[in-house]
Parts: C-alpha cells; structure tokens; sequence
C-alpha cells in the first residue's frame, strides 16, 4: 500500500470522488482468466482504492458497481456479482467500522436478492453513526432512474399542496434524489479508456472534474488513484465564472 498520509495537496479542493470502475472483464481477458476472475480481482481494488480515500482525508467516495443497464449481462455473470457484492461486505464489515466509514447504498433494491439487500441493510446500520469517510455504493443504480424517482416524489409534494411547482428549485431536484444531503462529485474517474458517463450521477455531475484513466480498474492502484486526485487538485474550478 502506498504511504498516503502526505499525498494530499496542501490547498486540495477534492472531497468527494465519484468511480466508474470499469475493465474487469477486459483485464481478466488480457490475463487469459475468466470474467469471473476479474471481477474478484476488481474487489481486492475496491478495498484499496477505500483504504487510499480513507488516509487521504477524502470526505465522499462514490463507487458505480452495478448498474440498472448491468442487467443486460449473462445471467451467470450476474449472479457472480451478486454473491460478491455479499461476501465482500461481509468481509470488509469489521475493516469498515474500524476505519471509521460511514456506508451508504444508493440505486434501487427491489430486484436485488433479498440476503444481499439484508447484508447492505445491516451494513448501512453498523456503520451509521461512523464520521470519517462516506462510502456511497451505487448497485442497481441509473442515473435517469434517480431523476425520474426525484421527480415523483416532487409531483407528490405538488399533489399535496406542499410545494408549487413555480417554486421548484434545483435544490429540491438534488435533495429529492437518492444521494440527497451529500455534496456534488468534484471528480469523476473512470478506467479502461472509455469516455462516457454511462448513467452514473448526471445531475451531481454538473459540473464535476472528470479524469479518464487507460488502466483496467483490476490494476488502478492506490497511488494511481492518489495522482489522478493531486492533478485534479490543481485544476482552476470555475462553475461557469471566470
């Protein structure tokens, strides 16, 4: 593991970081291994990459492991993720506790099996009162699914005469999604050289730095993730000005 304690830059405006973490399938293809096995791979990741952000100071980790579209998959692919989503809380519960991680899960859960749903409900409770690093994992998560979940819980309001729809603000937008109460993305990364935001967090992202990183996620290390936040550091943030 990188020594990470004096990697954060001095004046850093970095404090919440959002992951697509794609090209587990690709490595485990370049490695002559199954798709399965990239996927293990792509979890040890997941537990440095949540190691580095907890050192580093960071506030928000928002990581994309499954999406609403993910469906479209092999069935025995997606039952492989299913069973390591599970294992893998369980198996990073006490680490996450210990490290004082705050773990919140959005996207929807009304497909996904119910022992995981049981796994992420406990987790979430475990670890709810933790204040260091906010860990937000996004399984079975769209980012249109959200605006247009966001949107019916305004027209409720509006049917109920709690709000008039002249008065609908973009903060009502953003606390009626699902990461309603947590700050915008100041950066988005993805792996494996792809340059798309594939559905992930499109009205947090307005106006997100976002970085594109050739590595497949299985190798994006710990330091790579720490140089990828010092670059973004130093970039000039205007939110339209000048």
């Amino acid at each position: 593991m990188t020594n990470t304690s004096s990697v954060k830059p001095q004046n850093s405006i970095i404090n919440h970081v959002g992951i697509i973490m794609d090209g587990n399938g690709r490595w485990a293809v370049d490695q002559g291994l199954s798709r399965s096995a990239g996927h293990i791979q792509g979890a040890k990741a997941v537990k440095d990459i949540i190691s580095a952000a907890s050192h580093f100071g960071l506030k928000i980790l928002t990581l994309y492991a499954f999406s609403t579209e993910n469906w479209n998959r092999p069935k025995y692919e997606v039952a492989v993720l299913m069973r390591l989503f599970k294992s893998e809380l369980h198996k990073q519960t006490a680490e996450l506790i210990h490290k004082n991680v705050k773990v919140r899960f959005i996207g929807s859960r009304a497909r996904l099996p119910k022992t995981l749903v049981q796994t992420m409900n406990q987790l979430e409770a475990n670890t709810a009162h933790n204040t260091g690093l906010t860990l937000q994992l996004a399984i079975n998560y769209g980012g249109r699914q959200d605006l247009i979940e966001a949107f019916k819980k305004l027209a409720h309001d509006v049917k109920a005469t709690k709000l008039k729809p002249e008065d609908i603000t973009a903060s009502d937008i953003s606390d009626a999604l699902s990461t309603g109460g947590i700050a915008d993305p100041d950066l988005i990364i993805r792996t494996s050289g792809e340059l798309r935001l594939s559905n992930f967090l499109l009205w947090q992202a307005a106006y997100s730095e976002f970085a594109f990183v050739e590595k497949h996620w299985p190798s994006f290390s710990a330091k790579d993730f720490l140089n990828v936040i010092e670059n973004a550091s130093n970039r000039t943030r205007r939110f339209g000005g000048l």
